[in-house]
């Protein structure tokens, strides 16, 4: 038995959550995300929330269950308010900026470093950071993620991309040896 798996999803008001065979459409005042569900789950749609009910009792129902219930909830949740992680960089020279949708980013590299986020994720730059917005959690999560892979943090001087409050782990760099 799942434990999330058990728990209901309350479906805000301006959120409808449809079901077309294992087709699972969630649709808001930010966006509309589609899922399929898979075979072992199904979803009963109530006024106001909704539940997910397993197709059997054996370990894997139970693993899937808890997965889907946790895929629709974050489909609800994105609709309705949106998702959005922060990124901070760090560095001599390291600057950000968005030129209509592409991020433009000056790494230390000899060019700068253009990206260009997938549909349905904005992103707004600041001083020193750069915010990553989105109805769909995982596309959000991946895009941040593809962002701080361009310069990872590195352990001697910290430079680079880093979520925010993410800790780096500071490495002591070479030591002046003195012979006697």
């Amino acid at each position: 038995m799942s434990r999330i798996g058990k728990k209901p999803i309350i479906i805000p008001s301006g959120v409808r959550v449809s079901l077309v065979g294992r087709v699972v459409t969630v649709a808001g005042p930010k966006g509309t995300l589609v899922r399929t569900l898979p075979p072992e789950v199904d979803i009963v749609i109530g006024e106001g929330k909704a539940d997910m009910v397993p197709a059997g009792t054996s370990r894997k129902v139970g693993a899937f269950w808890g997965l889907a219930r946790s895929l629709v909830a974050n489909m609800v949740q994105g609709v309705a308010q949106g998702f959005e992680k922060k990124l901070e960089f760090e560095g001599i020279g390291f600057r950000a900026a968005t030129e209509g949708n592409m991020l433009v980013m000056s790494l230390g590299f000899s060019h700068p470093v253009r990206f260009s986020p997938p549909e349905g994720i904005t992103v707004k730059t600041e001083k020193q950071t750069i915010t990553i917005a989105g109805a769909d959690k995982e596309t959000v999560g991946m895009t941040a993620a593809a962002i701080r892979h361009l310069k990872e943090p590195e352990p001697y001087k910290g430079k680079g991309i880093r979520y925010q409050g993410e800790i780096v782990r500071r490495k002591a760099g070479k030591k002046a040896v003195t012979s006697s």
